[in-house]
């Protein structure tokens, strides 16, 4: 990849991993990246030896743009504060009672997540709001009742969320304010300012994880201030789950925005590069450590939601949408009560880590499969501080392999089959379920294992084009560092379309954009509308940018989504949502023309049930234009790809491998 060679170095984008540690630096001049090991126990710790290590002087750092999972990790392991709710007298038993979706309608053992907030810590207050303005008012008495209630409770956070106060604030602004006066120490969650929109389950779920999560991000996020202003660096930006940053400040107050922080980077950055290859309908697919991320891009476009759910937990804002499977290279296989070979979710980590690294690890994983059947290279040096020891590897995988009767090779085997299988019926339910057909997208492959696996991925779903760019194994880090300002505002509607007058959709619109021209000055702004028929439960989003044609957009998205549209049926407006952009400027540089047909060697590669003899080339020896011959392994510092027999390919002005199958 690109050095830096002198130059004011101005963006640096880290992203923390459950195993590795990413940063890639960004200039006008290029891209550098650096792998470490993450540091669980304090990640700040991590993320100063990875810009120690970039060489980097501070002081030409213009920013720092930071992707976590402390938000995602909390809601996963149940990690998060000590929370109350104070509600309206009748629903304190909304964010239990939920609703009637059954993941697992006949698995009579399967038992729902608990609720964040148990029974005796939900309050309840004598007041009510309707849809327009106070049907019962919230007395003084009855402010001081609930604030003296939260004052006997031994809870860290409280999150307020009256009935109606989408649309009618008030209440929950005169108890958030007594509240913040008469108890310091809570971090107080106000549902009107978190996720001002209908339906009051999502709205509380939503509402009650960020108070959740607020005393476990605000002090990480503190930490890390700490830390790098003192290092001389300046004040972190954070990822958002919508692929934008904000103020580290910002996420603080509202943690539950950054539940995706960690995947949305990768996504961010590889639909900006395969955009510059020309390519704009895709499936991402990010291969870490311990997980795989995946997401579609249509025309460009990352694919957002409304409706993401973590944990058992429903996160109704707007989010990137990434789905999240239990598949990395880190994931251990193992071997169920009917003795058949599973993989994850259960992950070795970072520490010990698989037992190819060699720090202690002892089961079998990913990782230690791809050593065994070829795809990494023996003694190859991982972050800086692992070296992969493949007799470690084939203990691990023969080890499983006694408890079957078979043995290493057949267990490796196996793990990298049953790998795949449930990593495609991953994407195919993100590809059909949203009316997309596979066969018609590109798969971008990135994250330390995602391009050793690509093309035996891309088969299993017919897609034909698979796209591996030149910072795959930190492409997240990339989509930080190369990541635009965003921010995202919205306004429950509510009313049918026929009688929604351009006049009012103007006010609305402006009403957003002044708030965001004051959070972002100098931003550019896309209007998005949630639509729906009259009678339906749920909403799609169609562009808003002009007014008259969001009738025929619904039509239209319907029918791509669903495979029919109700034309003469009435449309219901929902939200307007508005974002905000500020362009980042830092973008990847034009890739070495130079380049070397000589191979660093050969080695036998295990692929379609039989071994390849394949040549082994170093990645920065292929420059812009290079044509690919299979079968063939690419190394660089941060992954490895495997050009399958069958495939074929070159590398284009950028330094992304484009990779086509039959070619």
């Amino acid at each position: 990849m690109p050095e830096i060679d002198g130059g004011r170095v101005h963006v640096l984008g880290v992203d923390v991993g459950g195993t590795f540690t990413d940063l890639v630096v960004a200039s006008d001049d290029g891209v550098r990246a650096v792998k470490v090991p993450s540091t669980p126990a304090d990640q700040a710790e991590g993320v100063l030896d990875a810009v120690h290590r970039s060489g980097i002087p501070a002081a030409d750092v213009v920013a720092l743009a930071h992707g976590t999972t402390v938000a995602t990790n909390a809601l996963l392991e149940r990690t998060g504060g000590s929370v109350a709710l104070l509600t309206t007298e009748g629903f304190r038993d909304v964010v239990e009672i939920g609703r009637q979706a059954r993941p697992s309608l006949y698995d009579l053992t399967r038992r729902p997540e608990p609720a964040l907030v148990p029974r005796p810590h939900r309050l309840t207050v004598r007041e009510r709001m309707g849809p327009d303005g106070v049907v019962e008012p919230l007395t003084g008495t009855a402010v001081e009742t609930a604030v003296r209630e939260l004052a006997t409770l031994d809870v860290t956070a409280v999150a307020v969320c009256l009935l109606f106060s989408f649309r009618q604030p008030e209440h929950e602004q005169r108890l958030g304010a007594a509240i913040r006066a008469a108890l310091p120490h809570l971090a107080v969650s106000l549902s009107s300012e978190v996720l001002p929109v209908f339906r009051e389950y999502e709205r509380f779920a939503t509402t009650t994880a960020n108070a959740y999560l607020q005393p476990r991000v605000a002090p990480y996020l503190g930490n890390l201030r700490r830390r790098v202003q003192a290092a001389g660096l300046p004040d972190p930006m954070v990822m958002k789950s919508t692929g934008g940053l904000a103020k580290a400040g910002e996420v603080a107050e509202f943690p539950v925005s950054a539940v995706l922080s960690g995947p949305a980077g990768g996504v961010v950055g590889a639909a900006e590069i395969a955009g510059r290859a020309g390519y704009t309908d895709l499936l991402t697919f990010d291969m870490g450590g311990t997980s795989t991320d995946v997401a579609a891009v249509v025309d460009g476009q990352v694919a957002m939601t409304g409706a993401h759910v973590v944990a058992g937990v429903p996160i109704a804002l707007s989010t990137v949408d990434v789905h999240t499977v239990g598949a990395g290279g880190g994931s251990v296989a193992w071997v169920d009560a009917g003795g058949a070979l599973r993989i994850g979710p259960h992950s070795a980590g970072a520490v010990p880590g698989p037992a190819c690294y060699g720090r202690g690890g002892a089961e079998p994983t990913v990782s230690d499969s791809d050593l065994a059947l070829g795809y990494l290279a023996p003694g190859a040096e991982l972050g800086g501080a692992v070296r992969l020891d493949k007799s470690a590897a084939l203990r691990a995988l023969a080890a499983l392999g006694t408890r079957v009767g078979i043995d290493a090779h057949t267990v490796a085997s196996g793990v990298r089959e049953v790998t795949h299988a449930v990593l495609t019926q991953t994407l195919r339910t993100l590809t059909l379920e949203r009316g997309l057909d596979p066969r018609d997208l590109s798969l971008v492959a990135f994250g330390g294992a995602g391009p050793m696996h690509a093309c035996g991925l891309a088969e299993g779903l017919g897609v034909r084009t698979v796209l591996v760019p030149q910072l795959s194994g930190v492409l997240s880090a990339y989509g930080l560092a190369t990541s635009d300002r965003r921010a995202d505002y919205v306004r429950s509607i509510h009313a049918a379309l026929d009688q929604m007058s351009v006049q009012r959709w103007a006010a609305v619109v402006e009403s957003l954009a002044e708030k965001a021209r004051h959070d972002l000055p100098e931003s550019q702004h896309r209007v998005v509308a949630d639509l729906r028929y009259r009678g339906q439960s749920y909403e799609l989003p169609v562009d808003a940018s002009e007014f008259g044609a969001l009738a025929a957009r619904l039509h239209r998205e319907h029918e791509r989504r669903y495979g029919y549209s109700l034309p003469s049926d009435a449309v219901e407006l929902i939200n307007v949502r508005l974002t905000a952009t500020v362009a980042n400027p830092y973008r990847q540089g034009v890739a070495d023309k130079s380049s070397s047909d000589q191979p660093d060697g050969s080695r036998e590669v295990w692929y379609g049930g039989r071994w390849h003899e394949s040549v082994v080339m170093n990645r920065r020896a292929l420059g812009a234009g290079t044509s690919l011959i299979r079968p063939m392994v690419i190394e660089s510092p941060d992954t490895t790809c495997f050009v399958a027999p069958g495939w074929s390919g070159r590398v284009d002005d950028f330094g992304t491998l484009i990779l086509e199958v039959g070619a």
